[in-house]
C-alpha cells in the first residue's frame, strides 16, 4: 500500500509539505500544480514551487517529492517536463483534475477530460520527453459533467505511458460535494494495467476502511482528509498493519503548528502569513476543538507578533 499526499492548489506548499510529512506514513508528495502555458519555464520558477528539487526532491522528512504540470500544448508541457529532470524531478505528473473555473477556461484540468485524445498526446509526448527511468503519472476525475467518460479517459492516460493514475472520485461540476463515487474507481481499475490510486471524501480511518471495501484501492492519495488531521496517513498506515492506531493530540500538534507558524513568517511578506495561518487552523477545526479557540483568537490578529505570541503561549494561556 502507498499513501501520496495530494496537490492542493494555495494549500500544500513546500511548508506544509514539510510538516505534514515529517509526521508519517506519507510515501510520497505533489507539489501545487505548475501552470505551462506556451513557453519554457525558467529554473527559478520551478524552484519557486517546488524547493525539494535542490533537496533531490525529497522533503527534509527524505519523502519523495513529485513535480505536477498543468496544461494542454504537448509540446510545451512535453519541453517543461524535460526541464524539471534535469532540475532533479524523480518524476513528472499531469494534473487533469482540477476544477477552478479559471483553470478550465484557459483550458487546464479537469476539462480536458471532455478531450481523451488529448490526454493520450499529452501523455505520450510527455513520456517521450523524459529520461525512460523517469515515470510519468496523472490525476483525473471522473469527467466533467458525468462519469459516461471516466473509462476512456483512464485508458488514454494508460495508453499514452501513465505508469500510475490517481482517480478523484468525483466530476469537475461535483467540485468537493459528497459523496465521493468510490465504485468508479475500481471500473478504471478493471480497464488499466496500471495501478490506480483512490482519491476523495477520506477523513478517518473508518472512511479509509469503507473506501477500499467499494473499490478494492490498494493505493490512496489523501488531500483535505489529511490537512486537517495531520496524522490520518500514519493512522492508516497502522490500521493497514493491523496495528493500534493512536491519534495524534492538540498537545502533540502544537510543535508543528508553532514550527510551520517559523517557516511562514520565514518565508512569506507579513502581510501574507497570517492568513496562511488562519487558512491551515481553519482545517484543523473540523477535527480539534481545541483549534478553534486558536483560530477564533488568531483570526482577530493581522500583526504578525501578535500572531507569533499566540500560537507559542502555553495551551492554557490562548484565550
Amino acid at each position: 500500500m502507498q499513501i501520496a499526499l495530494a496537490p492542493m492548489e494555495g494549500l500544500v506548499d513546500n511548508i506544509l509539505r514539510d510538516v505534514l510529512t515529517r509526521v508519517g506514513g506519507i510515501d510520497w508528495c505533489v507539489t501545487e500544480f505548475i501552470r505551462i502555458n506556451d513557453s519554457l519555464l525558467t529554473p527559478a520558477y520551478f524552484h519557486k514551487f517546488a524547493p525539494e528539487l535542490l533537496t533531490e526532491a525529497r522533503t527534509a522528512a527524505g519523502v519523495p517529492l513529485r513535480v505536477q504540470l498543468l496544461g494542454s500544448d504537448p509540446v510545451c508541457l512535453a519541453e517543461n517536463a524535460a526541464l524539471a529532470c534535469e532540475l532533479g524531478s524523480q518524476v513528472i505528473d499531469l494534473n487533469f483534475g482540477c476544477p477552478a473555473k479559471t483553470v478550465n477556461k484557459s483550458r487546464g484540468g479537469a476539462v480536458l477530460l471532455k478531450e481523451p485524445e488529448l490526454l493520450n498526446r499529452i501523455v505520450e509526448q510527455v513520456r517521450r520527453a523524459v529520461p525512460a527511468h523517469i515515470p510519468v503519472t496523472a490525476k483525473m476525475r471522473l469527467g466533467f459533467d458525468s462519469p459516461d467518460g471516466a473509462l476512456v479517459c483512464g485508458t488514454a492516460l494508460a495508453e499514452g505511458g501513465a505508469s500510475q493514475i490517481v482517480v478523484h472520485a468525483r466530476t469537475k461540476v461535483d467540485g468537493y460535494k459528497p459523496p465521493a463515487h468510490w465504485e468508479w474507481v475500481a471500473r478504471v481499475q478493471e480497464v488499466v494495467k496500471v495501478p490506480v490510486f483512490a482519491n476523495g471524501d477520506i477523513w478517518s480511518v473508518e472512511d479509509w476502511r469503507r473506501c477500499r471495501e467499494v473499490c478494492g484501492a490498494e493505493d490512496f492519495m489523501l488531500g483535505r482528509g489529511l490537512v486537517s488531521r495531520p496524522d490520518l496517513a500514519r493512522q492508516i498506515a497502522a490500521a493497514r498493519a493491523g496495528e493500534e492506531v493512536v491519534e495524534m493530540s492538540w498537545a502533540d500538534l502544537q510543535p508543528l503548528i508553532r514550527d510551520f507558524w517559523a517557516q511562514v513568517v520565514t518565508q512569506l511578506t507579513p502581510r501574507q502569513a497570517p492568513g496562511r495561518l488562519k487558512q491551515w487552523l481553519a482545517m484543523l477545526t473540523r477535527n480539534y476543538p481545541e483549534a478553534v479557540e486558536l483560530f477564533n483568537t488568531v483570526r482577530r490578529e493581522t500583526d504578525c507578533d501578535a500572531v507569533g505570541r499566540l500560537v507559542n503561549a502555553p495551551l492554557a494561556e490562548v484565550a
